[in-house]
């Protein structure tokens, strides 16, 4: 009999500060490409709860109507909850069916949520294509599976951990993500804020991983501390198939670090004479450091539709960036800003405060800071201690987890204290980090009546959609 393998996305809200947006599940569209392409026989459905407007109950009978064999799910730190009652669920439905979860949170504590979870049958950890693939050939074959690499599960009371998986070397080799199982839902991805509701909004992976080493960060070592790109010309044809088959006009390269110096050139001359380009936009983060040397690549991106990008600026304290172990001793935020701000690109500038050093005046000084950048728009985060992450060791080591709600883990919300700040004035100073920002008269105006339009659309969502007034309420 036939594996039926369902994915779910399952009900969850969305990051209140970016607005009224959905985002396509393009991790689990991934994971679907390979198993349709690798096995064959499998029968694959996908559970968009977010596009179909499904909460739990409608999730349930969506499960029993499909009888999947399999389900599998996958989702960050402040989604882990969500992702063990989708499997809650499935074994609702019917208690045979396999549960399956991965990602980046799963990844960094298997045998905690293993335990906490006991809906959840097997863990992927870390690059996930091959490992489901050997896990289902494992499961339809009766076999056991402790020779499937990067696999975390119960077994006779203890839990087991499988030796990690060498990651994929080509990334060409992967097949496009499978949007095709979307179906009618495939029009009703957006980005309101930055491109309006009714422009169509996909996402590719151009890269995986990164070769810094920043102490927040999960991503680096989820990717077993490698960078690992995509050609120019497989990520060229890749938006240019979600563009022609799939009507996507706003894209988000969501690689961790763009890297102008190993590909900028090489993309530029893929999209510079594909039509598809003149009709596309599309953002991606990058380095300070990066954009400062190489200011002509920044122009070469925006002439093939590059028109936001999310620039890790972090801190103006060069304290704080040899603490979040940034690889720089002196911030060069201005001369980035001012280098998109030039080329009519919309600049994001995204800050960290409530590191353990912090005061009240340090992140005043912060404040300033950012009002001197020129920004387009800035995003403040409260430093969350993510599971995988050194600051999260240190931080549990040390008895500073005040909060261990992973439901709060989403950047917004204070985790724990610093030396001097209690952890509700560290939210508190959230707060007027954005009152200082966006509650500029001055300012806002300008943002209203920009030239830029995404600037116009962004200044609009923050007086529509009250963020100020939301992050009071956390207070």
């Amino acid at each position: 009999m036939a594996t039926r393998l369902l994915f779910v996305e399952p009900p969850k809200e969305y990051w209140f500060v970016m607005g009224e947006y959905l985002p396509p599940p393009t991790g689990l569209l991934a994971l679907a490409a390979y198993v349709e392409r690798e096995l064959p026989g499998t029968e694959i459905g996908v559970v968009d709860c977010q596009a179909e407007g499904k909460g739990w109950p409608e999730l349930e009978k969506s499960i029993d109507s499909f009888s999947p064999s399999i389900v599998a799910t996958s989702g960050f730190t402040c989604n882990a909850y969500v992702c063990a009652k989708v499997a809650e669920l499935a074994k609702k439905v019917d208690e045979r069916i396999v549960t399956i979860v991965g990602g980046q949170h799963f990844s960094a504590i298997p045998e905690e949520s293993l335990k906490d979870f006991p809906e959840i049958d097997y863990i992927v950890r870390s690059e996930g294509e091959q490992t489901l693939v050997e896990l289902i050939r494992a499961l339809e074959q009766a076999k056991g599976v402790s020779d499937v690499r990067g696999l975390s599960f119960k077994n006779n009371g203890g839990i087991v951990h499988t030796p990690p998986r060498p990651l994929i070397e080509d990334l060409d080799s992967l097949p496009f993500p499978a949007y095709h199982l979307l179906g009618k839902n495939i029009g009703k991805y957006h980005f309101t804020m930055m491109a309006g509701k009714n422009t169509s909004y996909m996402i590719l992976e151009g890269a995986r991983g990164c070769s810094f080493r920043c102490s927040f960060c999960t991503q680096w070592r989820h990717w077993g501390g490698t960078w690992r790109t995509k050609s120019a010309k497989r990520i060229a044809d890749e938006m240019e198939h979600l563009h022609n088959d799939f009507g996507g006009q706003f894209l988000w390269l969501t690689d961790d670090n763009f890297d102008y110096e190993k590909r900028g050139k090489a993309l530029w001359l893929e999209l510079k004479d594909r039509e598809f380009s003149k009709d596309t936009v599309w953002f991606f983060q990058a380095r300070m450091d990066d954009i400062v040397r190489h200011p002509d690549l920044v122009a070469k991106m925006h002439e093939v539709g590059n028109n936001w990008i999310l620039v890790g600026v972090e801190s103006d304290s060069p304290e704080r960036l040899k603490e979040f172990r940034k690889g720089i001793q002196k911030s060069p935020a201005a001369q980035a800003v001012k280098i998109l701000n030039d080329n009519d690109i919309f600049s994001q500038s995204m800050l960290i405060i409530g590191s353990r050093k912090d005061t009240e005046e340090s992140i005043e000084q912060l404040r300033r800071f950012t009002l001197s950048l020129d920004t387009n728009f800035a995003i403040y985060t409260v430093l969350t201690p993510f599971p995988g992450t050194d600051i999260y060791q240190e931080a549990a080591q040390n008895g500073w987890l005040e909060d261990r709600n992973f439901a709060h883990y989403d950047m917004s919300h204070a985790i724990m204290p610093t030396e001097s700040l209690s952890r509700m004035e560290v939210q508190e100073e959230l707060y007027h980090c954005y009152k200082d920002f966006y509650g500029s008269v001055t300012r806002g105006l300008r943002g209203l009546f920009a030239k830029n339009m995404v600037k116009r659309r962004a200044y609009r969502h923050m007086v529509k959609k009250g963020v100020l007034r939301s992050l009071r309420n956390l207070i």
